[in-house]
């Protein structure tokens, strides 16, 4: 079986780091996708955001919390999962999210002046542009993956 998600966004608001009791970090955070593409109809320009929580562990974890923040851009690759709990009214919910994997940071470093316009060493890999929106029309077989 196959669990596996890629997304590339930008940070909704600056992660959060917490430590679980056996001292294990771990940081959460949420990003934005968004997918443009052009209204077959009216011609007009339509974006379409969707929001990702994630969760990320260990090192990564520390990492992302100190060099991350609002805004961000990011690749993250990870599972899929989700949580049933109670709600404060006692209902059972379902919530879902993205645990992951590797998170790869998409900016450039603007710390200080001296480490302005190099990759942080976290961006390992050159992860091209983001695939060219597509109108929603277009045959499948054209997209880039």
């Amino acid at each position: 079986m196959l669990n596996k998600i890629m997304l590339i966004g930008n940070l909704g608001a600056d992660p959060e780091l917490r430590y679980t009791p056996s001292g294990d970090p771990v940081t959460n955070f949420s990003i934005a996708v968004t997918q443009s593409y052009n209204d077959s109809s009216s011609g007009e320009r339509v974006d379409n955001t969707e929001w990702f929580d994630v969760s990320v562990w260990g090192r990564q974890a520390e990492s992302v919390n100190q060099y991350l923040g609002k805004g961000s851009k990011v690749y993250v690759e990870g599972r899929f999962q989700s949580r049933e709990y109670v709600s404060a009214d006692g209902q059972p919910r379902k919530a879902y999210g993205v645990r992951a994997i590797t998170v790869q940071f998409l900016d450039r470093r603007q710390d200080n002046d001296q480490n302005q316009g190099t990759d942080t060493k976290e961006n390992i890999e050159n992860i091209n542009q983001e695939p060219q929106n597509k109108n929603i029309d277009e045959p499948v077989e054209d997209l880039p993956w």
